[in-house]
């Protein structure tokens, strides 16, 4: 544990003020025990254990909690009206706002406005981007051949307008709140389709229209922690990487507790910051964790996610530590996954049950057409599940990932799995990993399963057994070349986003795909270099 002590005193400069001197003192010194290294830390970053910040939290929970929308009340802790945010800035307790969207690949992106100017102009106004933020590479390089953006256009501003009901604390920074955006265009005053955004609002949209039904689902995220830091991290290449951690934890309670420096603080912040939590274990891997999320409609499921990384990414920042959402970082470990869960409700009920008996689950006719829908274009809409090279290399036989198209009840083998019963009853994707763009992912879900039912499309017999022993069953895309070909060459994805949209994300995963064609890899160079 002396790197993890030895990274947060490199680092004591960036953090806020006062925390530098007490890492400082704490580095100096040989941690009591794992369990304790980082209360200092702790104490600065943890709401409610001494940060200025947690002044502000014990006066908010006395307060009414208001919702995400402008002016009506809520339960929910941690989302800001304006009203609250007018009296939360008078009194210096919040003097930061972070206005930020969601690129491409599923970051936030935006500015940080102080919480006076947001108020006088950004609630009214919005604020500007340059375009090419959707058009843009990994490491932020203006991408050739885009229709929306392009040096030809003189990539010019998208129009952010902050979503209100998104309004809420940021308690892992300080005096700091936090808005999510929508990217509107500046001409039409309509929401820009390319958006990942937009995109799920539109499919949000067409439940209401096919039959007055609302979405609801989950995400669960998995993530590998590490005792370098970023920076360090980097400098290393990535290689020879410490865990937090050096036993397989999935639900270790003694090892979840080593890592409780880390999962305990990101449990608080998120609750106090509008992402109410459920609970937080080891996962299957070392140095792995999932921590789950209450669920909700998808467009605040999908806004929950976004926040959750940034807090468990800015989280580790400041303790000196590295969390990757890798699909998988290591070939030795299994993959990170993003489960989703989905069911669509109507007038308060779960539409998915009912009287049908399919493999022992009790459904409805909407269920098994939502579900034909889903499996039947899975193939077609893979890059909007797996949007990156990595990952394709968590689909691996015995790894808890799934290698085939199949659906089961109750079965982790299959991509498909149904769970619950009753008002309960919905159905897990296992396909999506931790780097998928969640509103990308419930999009391509929502369209997928609302085609199914509008076009009545049965699912496949149900599967019994141990679907990666299966040899006649379709296989999920094995590289995302090969989902990316799949992606542009279906009639459903282009009809679904619109021929402008599909030409825009076919784009995206091309170049990301031909970027790392273009790269010559560790795997390479250790194969070939002396033995060629």
């Amino acid at each position: 544990m002396a790197a993890v002590a030895a990274a947060t005193m490199r680092r004591g400069a960036r953090l806020a003020p006062g925390i530098a001197s007490r890492i400082m003192g704490f580095g100096s010194q040989k941690p009591k025990s794992p369990f304790t290294r980082h209360e200092d830390l702790i104490r600065d970053h943890d709401p409610g254990r001494g940060h200025s910040s947690a002044r502000f939290y014990s006066s908010f929970r006395q307060q009414k909690s208001f919702s995400g929308a402008a002016h009506t009340e809520s339960k929910l802790k941690g989302k800001l009206s304006l009203e609250q945010l007018k009296k939360l800035t008078e009194d210096d307790e919040i003097s930061t706002v972070v206005v930020a969207f969601t690129d491409n690949y599923g970051r936030l992106l935006g500015k940080r406005y102080t919480a006076r100017f947001f108020l006088e102009s950004a609630i009214t106004d919005g604020l500007h981007a340059c375009s090419y933020l959707l058009a843009t590479d990994m490491n932020m390089d203006p991408v050739p051949g885009y229709r929306f953006a392009s040096w030809q256009l003189g990539y010019g501003d998208i129009h952010l307008v902050p979503d209100l009901r998104t309004l809420r604390v940021a308690s892992w920074l300080e005096n700091t709140a936090l808005v999510l955006c929508d990217v509107v265009d500046e001409k039409s005053h309509e929401l820009s389709p390319h958006a990942p955004r937009s995109i799920l609002r539109n499919q949000v949209k067409a439940a209401k229209e096919l039959d007055d039904m609302v979405p609801m689902g989950a995400s669960e995220l998995e993530y590998f922690l590490f005792q370098d830091d970023f920076e360090e991290a980097k400098e290393k290449r990535y290689h020879n990487l410490k865990p937090v951690g050096w036993h397989r934890e999935d639900y270790h309670i003694l090892q979840g507790t080593r890592e409780e420096f880390f999962n305990g603080p990101a449990r608080r912040h998120l609750e106090a910051s509008g992402v109410p939590v459920e609970n937080s274990k080891g996962e299957y891997g070392v140095g792995q964790h999932e921590l789950n999320v209450s669920y909700a409609e998808t467009l605040e499921m999908a806004d929950r996610h976004v926040v959750y990384k940034q807090c468990l990414k800015e989280l580790a920042e400041s303790l000196g530590v590295a969390v990757t959402f890798m699909a998988k970082p290591d070939v030795t470990q299994p993959g990170s996954s993003c489960h989703i869960h989905l069911s669509l409700w109507k007038k308060g009920e779960n539409i998915f049950q009912g009287t049908n008996s399919v493999a022992s689950v009790l459904c409805s006719d909407e269920f098994r057409w939502f579900l034909g829908g889903w499996m039947k274009h899975t193939p077609e809409m893979m890059v909007f599940y797996a949007p990156n090279v990595n990952s394709y290399k968590r689909y691996c036989v015995g790894s808890f990932a799934p290698t085939n198209i199949a659906w089961s009840h109750d079965n982790r083998t299959a991509p498909f799995r149904i769970l619950g019963s009753g008002k309960s009853l919905r159905i897990e994707c296992r396909l999506p990993g931790a780097d998928c763009n969640p509103y990308l992912a419930f999009s391509a879900a929502l369209a997928s399963g609302l085609d199914g039912i509008r076009n009545k499309i049965e699912p496949p017999a149900p599967f019994e057994g141990n679907v990666y022993q299966a040899d006649k069953l379709p296989q999920i895309p094995q590289s995302l070349g090969e989902a990316v070909e799949l992606f542009s060459s279906s009639d459903f994805a282009r009809t679904t986003l619109g021929e402008d949209v599909h030409h825009h994300y076919t784009h995206f995963f091309k170049t990301e795909n031909h970027a790392f064609s273009q790269s010559v890899t560790d795997w390479e160079k250790n194969r070939y270099f002396e033995q060629i």
